[in-house]
Formats: C-alpha cells, sequence, structure tokens
C-alpha cells in the first residue's frame, strides 16, 4: 500500500508544481518578449510563449526527488545530471537558437553519462538473431543509438498542441503500470513524475486561450532523455522471462508502444535524405501535418494520434508470442502504412501543392500529383486505343 501511496504522491507533486510554474513562465515570457514567431513551416499563426518544457522540468525533478523516500535508484544521480545538461541545452535553444550539431554533441554526451556512469544500457538482445548478452562497446554503441533516437523523435513531433506531450503521457504511464506490477517502485515513481509534469502542461497546451504555451526544445529534449532510460530499464527487467508479468519480444513491444514517434521519425528522415538534405532540416513532413492538410484541427490530429498509437500497443501486447523479428516486421510493415495514409488520402485530393517548399506527397518527391498522373496515363491509353483503330482501318482500306 506504501508504494502506491509514494506513486500517487509522485505523480500529484508534479503536477501540481508543473501546473504552477506554467503561469509564471508565461508571465515571464510576455516580459521578456520570447515567444515563437510564425513563419511558414509553423502549425500556428499566433505568438505563443515556447517555455513549458520548464514547467515539465522543475515538476519531474520535484516529484522524483520529494516521493522517493526509501526507494534508492542506483545511478538516480546520473538521470538528473542527463536532464539537467538536456534542459539547458533546449532552454538555449529555445531562446537564441543551437546548430543541429551543437545539439548532437549535447546528447553524445548525455548518452555517455547514462552509459557510462549510470549503467542504464542495453546489456542483452533478448535473442534476437540468436543473441543474447553484448559486450560492453556493442552494448554503448547500441544504446547510445537508442537515446539519441529517442531524443530527436519526441523533439520532432513537438509540432502540434498536445501531441509530444500526449504521447508521452501515455508511454510513461505505460511503462510506470508495468514497474508498479513488477514490484519495481523506484522506476514507477520515475515514470508517474514523468507522467504529472507533462500533465500540468498538457491543460495550458491543448485547452489554455489566453495561457497558452508550448513545449520547446527545454520540453521535448527533456522527455525524450527520461523516455530513453524508462525503455531501456523496462528492457532490461525483460531479460528474465520466468518472473511475473514479463512480457516476451519486449524490444519489439517498446518499439510498438512508441510506434508514433519513431516510426514518423524514420519517415521524415527517409524524405530529406532523399531531397539531400540534413535529416535535421526543419519542414512539414510530419504525419501530424498531413492530418491538418486534411481539415482536422490540432486537438482532433492529437487525440486521434494518440488513439491510434493506443490501439497499436494493445494490439501488439496481444500478439508478442509471434517473437521479436516477425513482431519488428509487423511494427515496420502497419506503422508504416498507417503513417502513410494521410499523405496518400492527400494526394488523391491534391491538396499540397507541387512548389511548397517545406512539404512532399508521400515518401519521395513526386513531380505530378497522383491525380495528374492517373489522368496522363487515361488520355495515353486512349490516344494509343485511337491510335490502333485508326491503323487497323487504313490497314483494312489498303488490304481491299
Amino acid at each position: 500500500m506504501s508504494e502506491l501511496f509514494y506513486l500517487i504522491a509522485g505523480f500529484l507533486v508534479s503536477l501540481i508544481i508543473s501546473a504552477k510554474v506554467v503561469p509564471i513562465v508565461i508571465r515571464v515570457s510576455y516580459q521578456l518578449n520570447l515567444f515563437a514567431v510564425p513563419n511558414s513551416r509553423s502549425s500556428t499563426i499566433y505568438r505563443i510563449p515556447t517555455l513549458g518544457g520548464i514547467s515539465i522540468f522543475f515538476g519531474f525533478i520535484m516529484g522524483m526527488t520529494l516521493t522517493s523516500d526509501g526507494y534508492f535508484v542506483s545511478g538516480a544521480v546520473y538521470i538528473i545530471a542527463a536532464v539537467l545538461i538536456m534542459f539547458f541545452v533546449g532552454l538555449k535553444d529555445d531562446i537564441v537558437t543551437l546548430s543541429a550539431r551543437k545539439k548532437l554533441i549535447s546528447q553524445v554526451a548525455v548518452a555517455a553519462i547514462l552509459i557510462f556512469l549510470g549503467d542504464f544500457r542495453f546489456t542483452s538482445l533478448h535473442g534476437f538473431l540468436g543473441i543474447g548478452t553484448i559486450p560492453l562497446i556493442p552494448s554503448a554503441l547500441l544504446t547510445g543509438f537508442v537515446y539519441i533516437v529517442f531524443i530527436n523523435a519526441f523533439n520532432l513531433i513537438d509540432g502540434i498542441d498536445g501531441l509530444a506531450a500526449g504521447l508521452g503521457i501515455f508511454t510513461a504511464s505505460f511503462f510506470g503500470i508495468w514497474f508498479f506490477m513488477t514490484g519495481h517502485t523506484e522506476f514507477s515513481i520515475i515514470s508517474f513524475s514523468l507522467v504529472g509534469g507533462l500533465s500540468g502542461f498538457f491543460l495550458y497546451n491543448v485547452y489554455g486561450k489566453k495561457n497558452k504555451i508550448f513545449m520547446g526544445d527545454t520540453g521535448s529534449l527533456v522527455v525524450g532523455t527520461i523516455m530513453g532510460v524508462l525503455v531501456i530499464q523496462f528492457n532490461e527487467f525483460n531479460i528474465d522471462q520466468t518472473a511475473p508479468y514479463a512480457i516476451f519480444a519486449s524490444p519489439a513491444v517498446s518499439f510498438g508502444i512508441l510506434i508514433y514517434p519513431l516510426m514518423d521519425t524514420l519517415r521524415v528522415f527517409s524524405i530529406r535524405l532523399s531531397q539531400k538534405k540534413s535529416p535535421f532540416t526543419a519542414d512539414k513532413n510530419h504525419t501530424h501535418h498531413r492530418l491538418l492538410a486534411l481539415g482536422l484541427n490540432h486537438r482532433q490530429a492529437t487525440y486521434l494520434i494518440l488513439a491510434i498509437n493506443a490501439l497499436f500497443s494493445l494490439t501488439i501486447l496481444n500478439i508478442n508470442w509471434i517473437g521479436i523479428i516477425w513482431l519488428m516486421a509487423f511494427n515496420l510493415f502497419a506503422g508504416g502504412l498507417l503513417l502513410l495514409l494521410p499523405s496518400y488520402l492527400l494526394s488523391m485530393q491534391d491538396k499540397i501543392s507541387k512548389d511548397d517548399p517545406h512539404q512532399q506527397i508521400l515518401l519521395f518527391n513526386y513531380r505530378e500529383p497522383i491525380k495528374a498522373r492517373i489522368k496522363k496515363i487515361i488520355i495515353d491509353k486512349g490516344q494509343f486505343r485511337i491510335t490502333k483503330v485508326i491503323s487497323e482501318k487504313l490497314r483494312r482500306i489498303s488490304f481491299w
């Protein structure tokens, strides 16, 4: 019972602190003129404060530290150190803008702290491709890559109201419940401290009118860092398949739980690389931008993505018995189709201008809309059919 008390306390402390900090951040942002300036890539036309991540950071830190009495997390100081670094990197980027190179260097440094000092790393591939325990160097390289992917994934999906926060709330809640059920209360407190911090921000981000605020890099980099730690520990605790509530094929399951941020990142990176651009170049190729172009508003697009992500997660949890390889294949195939569907619908309706520098129709740059190509094919076939009939008539005439 005491475990549940600390869990709820962690959530409530972080929620209250986050909700109390947001109005202060908004007031200071107006005083210092710190806003997101709308441009051709923006999903809003209004000047909105961008430092909402401050509330998430303080809510999480206070919730985690004040309610973990008696539940020692080995390496917790390194989690705080990593989050603190990402917080200041994001804060500087939101105020004066950092280059992608500097942000990447800071992410590598954070990954190194968590891996080599905190020992938050993958130690096994769970039998994937017949590989079990992995040595330190391959483990560090794989884990470092995962940290960087997660940090950037949450940074990239922070494009419409409530999306990054909503997905963070959903995934952290899932991991928090699983940690609690399996007796890992310390990581459950960490998870629900993040849920509380995100929830306090979510209310203002989605439902705020005069007090509306964006997460900014200050928040998305922090959320991505914490999520990386939770995913790695989830997989580490599932190495022992004899433990209660152990989940088979946990690497593929954790990928499926975070299907939207991971697959959307893979999709936009593929588009940018195909255009010979830096994968960190900002554009409007994300699936949530496709949904906005189809006529949904921010709230509708966010809740639709959250619902699909939740249904997808439920599906993979129920079919995890098929094994890591097949489940990962299902993630890539089904997740890829789901994320391409809005783009396909747009291409059929010709709702994206061909000369829009920030958007492309599907995965690659089609020079003509699908309707135009179909029309051209029909005309070409029609002309070919007419030409064939005429030539046949002439042949018959010449024969007779």
